[in-house]
């Protein structure tokens, strides 16, 4: 946003040296008569701004890979969401019951076992009302008698033990996105059959490397969605590499960045929708501002204004702050709210 800025400040400013006429010293009247137009000096709030294109989606996309080898007998719709304690595929005519936690279902459990994933799995029993034991990492005869309690709610064989065939851990609820091995097809332990992500609505966009500084995380955006309703959020996170855009047209470094919606329980639309992020960055109170078309490159550098003031012109230079809104911030060259200064006719 900067960067584009500064390039249309310099462009206004050549713009405006061919039709102001060549300039006199800084500070000095001007040889050319009045500009062929004039504007205000005001005194504003300004804010940074801009709008990315962006694409609706869900969070926490990963893949679910099969515990067992065989035929897939059942496997879920995709889009619906599958909970705790629900069958989430099903191999040789065996379900896979989803269950929660951050490890992975990667071994049989039997009495005697310790380790994180014999709590994930004590701690989800517990929640399902199977009691009995102290949820902790040692998987003892207490453990395998609630198992088999479990076991027998599905009607499976009550061993006692439990293992990739039977479990699958998710950190929460998951969504299904797509299906990887089909009804029918064959599928090998560590193969995917399906892709899930979280149930939790999100946007993702991207944006140039040098208009990332509007949206740090934390930043509030609103977003537009396909019907016409905004929603608010915030910048969840920012990628940490650049990489060429999907727009084959544009080579420029972009960066890929995240957006949380403050109610996402509120947030519908098809999954993959197009729609339009609003970035408010960072807001100037109180300063001095005018067209950017009104900005003058000055021959020794720097840029400056031409000051119409009692019939007469004056060329100043001035600093330069933010760039929004069709406007730019500046100080210096004595300027007040209401000055006039010259800018190009329409």
């Amino acid at each position: 946003m900067v960067a584009a800025a500064a390039v249309l400040a310099v462009a206004a400013g050549s713009l405006a040296l061919t039709q102001f006429g060549s300039a006199g010293e800084t500070g000095g009247p001007r040889n050319t008569g009045l500009p062929p137009a004039t504007a205000a000096v005001e005194r504003r709030d300004l804010r940074d701004s801009a709008q990315a294109d962006g694409t609706l989606g869900y969070d926490k996309q990963r893949k679910v890979n099969a515990g067992a080898g065989g035929t897939m007998t059942w496997t879920p719709r995709t889009g619906s969401t599958v909970k705790r304690n629900e069958r989430l595929y099903e191999v040789d005519g065996r379900p896979v019951w989803l269950m929660y936690g951050s490890g992975p279902m990667y071994r049989t459990m039997k009495p005697g076992d310790r380790g994180r994933d014999v709590e994930q799995l004590e701690r989800n029993l517990a929640e399902l009302g199977y009691t009995g034991f102290t949820p902790d990492d040692e998987y003892t005869e207490l453990t395998a008698a609630a198992v088999k309690r479990w076991q027998k709610s599905h009607d499976s064989e009550r061993t006692g033990t439990v293992g990739p065939q039977d479990i699958a851990f998710s950190p929460g609820e998951v969504r299904i996105k797509s299906v990887e091995a089909a009804v029918g097809e064959l599928a090998q332990p560590g193969a995917p059959v399906l892709t899930t992500t979280g149930s939790e609505r999100i946007v993702t966009f991207e944006l140039d490397v040098a208009e990332t500084q509007l949206a740090k995380a934390g930043t509030k955006v609103t977003v537009d969605l396909p019907d016409g309703s905004s929603v608010a959020g915030s910048v969840s996170s920012v990628g940490r590499t650049a990489k060429p855009g999907k727009d084959p047209q544009d080579n420029s470094p972009k960066v890929s960045l995240t957006v949380s919606f403050d109610k996402p329980d509120k947030v519908g639309g098809f999954d993959q929708a197009p729609v339009t992020v609003n970035l408010n960055g960072e807001l100037h109170k109180d300063v001095l501002s005018v067209p950017v078309n009104a900005l003058l490159a000055l021959p020794g550098g720097g840029f400056g204004l031409q000051v119409v003031q009692d019939g007469r012109v004056r060329e100043v230079k001035v600093e330069l702050g933010m760039f929004a809104e069709g406007r730019v911030e500046v100080s210096g060259g004595g300027l007040r709210e209401g000055m006039k200064v010259g800018v190009p006719k329409i």
